[in-house]
């Protein structure tokens, strides 16, 4: 069964000002699809088809030898696409609470640590809050390119995007500005699910 594109819970202008909505629109239907598509050619024809993309990225080094490659860079891109949408509101911003805000500890903290790990990441790639299955506890963790957590073997639980097409129309090379927007929008209700689901 092939892989689909995620309807988005919200407009592609329901995250202004912070996310504009053309650079919605395109983020999701070009460059999201563009993983989609490719993930869909990786998979076709072999037993990959019928694995969760989890399952896929957590045991990549099982999957066949000239197909990790794509399965890295266009799964990744695909599963850390969907985590991000899902993990964005129009009503988001504020504070965790819950067992994650215990996991966090000193919010402000957080915050400057994972902007800190973000913002000067070389290149393409993202920066992740995750966890190691049953641990109830937390890391940040910044990957290149489109490497999913998963294949180092953490669940992955809030990311920003930090390649440029997430959000070059409206913050150009300003990566820390659109950074600090982004914190307004981060759905920690979802976020605290995700947590309290690996724990």
């Amino acid at each position: 069964m092939a892989f689909e594109l995620p309807e988005l819970k919200y407009a592609y202008d329901a995250l202004e000002p912070h996310i504009d909505a053309r650079t919605m629109e395109i983020h999701h239907t070009k460059h999201h699809n563009t993983y989609l598509t490719n993930l869909n050619n990786a998979v076709a024809g072999t037993d990959l088809e019928s694995k969760s993309i989890e399952d896929i990225l957590s045991n990549l080094s099982s999957a066949p030898a000239d197909k990790q490659g794509a399965l890295n860079f266009h799964g990744g891109g695909y599963d850390n696409h969907c985590i991000f949408w899902a993990t964005m509101s129009s009503e988001g911003g504020g504070e965790p609470g819950g067992a994650l805000a215990g996991a966090i500890g000193d919010f402000a903290a957080f915050k400057e640590k994972f902007t800190g790990a973000a913002v000067p990441l070389q290149g393409s790639g993202w920066c992740w809050l995750c966890t190691k299955a049953g641990s109830g506890a937390v890391e940040i963790k910044a990957m290149p390119n489109q490497t999913s957590v998963r294949t180092e073997g953490y669940v992955p639980l809030l990311g920003i995007d930090v390649w440029e097409h997430a959000y070059y129309l409206n913050y150009q090379n300003r990566r820390p500005d659109y950074v600090a927007a982004w914190w307004n929008v981060v759905n920690w209700g979802e976020v605290e699910a995700r947590f309290d689901a690996a724990k």
